[in-house]
């Protein structure tokens, strides 16, 4: 240790870090942003930032203290961050502030697979997995509790400046507990004033969107004469329900189950789009805040950047069943293969396991006729083996992310940031199997 060491010779030949370091240098980036601080303080290149990101979510550091802390303990973060250790505040705040930069690489790496020949687009699946939100289940009120609690909360903020002024007379008193008391509850005060203008506002914007079809089924329903005209369909209602709930800490995350056999958890829906044709690339992917993937199909397939061009096949579970949707995608030249109901995506088991009270279940009557024409599709033997790719191409993706990213939570709050965040995540897995792919 006369001469100063090369942590080159410290890190692998074959380790990730170089491709990634390669990677990231090669991006022509134009919205990266540096930390905008005060005289004197430490500046870091943008791209070591966003490759340090990079890596470190790949190999399953999340955290910006897990990051840091990495910076000075892995010997693959210390080679690639220059044995420069950025504070967890400077990694949050370069993560906060570069998102269209992540976007803009997300592009340029699905470009690089194609030139090297990796990525051949024509099928693609598409599937969404639920994501836990930075948020506890438990921070969910209901919109007719909201005003309740609104309510004795001012009243406890009144009894304690109430208390707070006969404190003031005695001298025994520092006085220090009790404004701190009345701020706490102000602020929970304040939250559940905006949560129920959240409520307000979303039940409107709901009403709006279906003032359309509500218009819709009116003028149909007076063409019919007589008894045909049938129930007069109700309007849209622009005020909440009473049911309707929302979470004081992250309102736009949403109670979500996967199944009735499934717990309620505080999630979001990250949509993701995989190609089939072998290298199991995302493609494109974006957070929604329904549970339900019935109308996710579409933006899913916007997501793609058009840069990258069209598929021709679309592949997808039964949870995407949407008429609409359909019609819509096949009039812009898609060839869709769609699960009709959930029976017909077991249909293929040849050991059925399952308990005879759900296997004996009559299927589901199948009435649309374009459901039936898809339907009978499925059934055909090419059907039958171009859809048998949807469970080995996208499913095995979100359980690399999952299972050896171990991302399974959001770190950051609000939709926008989370669909940021899994924008990152979506990059990061990508250069990490294009990697597998150049190494193998």
């Amino acid at each position: 240790m006369l001469l100063p060491p090369d942590l080159r010779e410290w890190v692998p030949a074959d380790d990730m870090v170089h491709f990634v370091i390669e990677a990231v240098e090669g991006l022509r980036l134009s919205r990266l942003k540096v930390n905008r601080r005060g005289s004197g303080s430490e500046q870091y290149p943008p791209k070591m930032m966003l490759a340090l990101l990079v890596y470190c979510y790949a190999n399953g550091i999340f955290s910006s203290r897990r990051i840091e802390r990495a910076t000075y303990r892995d010997v693959a973060v210390r080679y690639l961050s220059g044995d420069t250790h950025p504070d967890h505040d400077t990694i949050c705040t370069f993560r906060r502030e570069n998102f269209e930069a992540v976007g803009e690489a997300f592009l340029q790496v699905l470009q690089l697979a194609r030139e090297l020949g990796v990525l051949k687009l024509g099928t693609v699946s598409v599937d969404g997995t639920h994501i836990a939100a930075n948020a506890s289940k438990d921070r969910n009120v209901r919109y007719d509790q909201a005003a309740e609690l609104e309510r004795r909360l001012r009243q406890d903020v009144q009894q304690l400046l109430e208390q707070a002024e006969r404190t003031d007379r005695r001298e025994d008193d520092d006085g220090q507990s009790l404004p701190k008391e009345i701020a706490r509850r102000e602020k929970l005060r304040e939250k559940l004033q905006q949560a129920h203008r959240q409520l307000e506002q979303r039940a409107k914007q709901q009403a709006q969107s279906e003032r359309a079809d509500y218009e819709q089924k009116l003028v149909e329903r007076e063409k019919r004469a007589g008894k045909s005209k049938g129930k007069k369909p109700k309007p849209p209602q622009e005020t909440p329900d009473d049911h309707e709930q929302i979470n004081l800490t992250d309102p736009d995350s949403r109670l979500m189950r996967k199944s009735k056999r499934e717990a309620y958890t505080q999630s979001y829906n990250a949509q993701a789009v995989v190609d089939a044709e072998g290298s199991q690339l995302v493609l494109g992917g974006h957070v929604s805040t329904c549970a339900s993937d019935a109308n996710e199909l579409e933006p899913a397939l916007e997501s793609m950047p058009e840069e990258v061009g069209r598929p021709t096949t679309v592949l997808a579970d039964s949870g995407y069943v949407n008429t609409e949707a359909f019609e819509n995608l096949e009039e812009d030249g898609l060839e869709l293969y769609v699960a009709v109901s959930r029976d017909q995506n077991h249909s293929q088991r040849r050991y059925d396991y399952r308990p005879t009270s759900v296997t004996n279940k009559p299927p589901k009557v199948v009435k649309d006729p374009r459901l039936l024409v898809m339907q009978e599709k499925l059934r055909t033997e090419a059907g039958r083996r171009i859809y048998a790719k949807r469970k080995q191409t996208v499913e095995p993706v979100f359980g690399i992310i999952k299972s050896v990213l171990g991302f399974r939570q959001f770190l950051l709050r609000g939709l926008e940031k989370v669909s940021g965040e899994w924008g990152l995540v979506r990059l990061a897995y990508n250069l990490k199997r294009l990697w597998v792919l150049k190494t193998a």
